[in-house]
């Protein structure tokens, strides 16, 4: 599922960062994750395509009642900085910031290309998932640092 949605992302043409738990995961991350998370470019040609890619997936606010009023355009990209939607490909959350690390172009500059099957894109270094995590604190997130820093404890004994 999420390598069929990244490539959909890639494919057409959209630039994002891939955080989260699906990041975790291509670092090493034993940790299971339902959703797919990113941090997207907010500049218009990008949200434009945004737009069509997730009206394609009948994207819709995840936790909200079916047949409700929703409308994806890019006013809702403007509006909302951290949307979470359900789709007929998967659930995901798209951020214009990543606490503790910033845009996407901060996200970028923390970012490094890796790769899922035959798809190509650019994650979260570990020490960016990290620093995110730490800055989030949510009770999940502290549970998961632990197995972050063992793993980058771990690559930075191999060095």
């Amino acid at each position: 599922m999420f390598e069929t949605m990244l490539g959909a992302l890639v494919e057409a043409h959209i630039r994002f960062v891939l955080v989260g738990g699906v990041a975790a995961t291509v670092h090493g991350s034993a940790r299971f994750t339902n959703d797919l998370d990113i941090c997207y470019d907010a500049a218009p040609d990008n949200v434009e395509r945004l737009v069509v890619l997730l009206t394609q997936w009948k994207a819709y606010l995840r936790g909200v009642e079916p047949g409700l009023p929703f409308i994806l355009d890019a006013r809702t990209f403007r509006t909302t900085p951290l949307l979470t939607l359900t789709s007929i490909m998967g659930a995901l959350d798209l951020l214009d910031q990543v606490p503790g690390v910033g845009d996407y172009r901060a996200a970028v500059a923390k970012s490094e290309l890796v790769q899922i099957g035959a798809v190509e894109f650019r994650a979260l270094t570990l020490e960016a998932l990290i620093a995110s995590k730490q800055a989030v604190r949510r009770k999940k997130d502290i549970e998961h640092l632990i197995e972050l820093e063992a793993i980058l404890a771990l690559r930075r004994e191999d060095r």
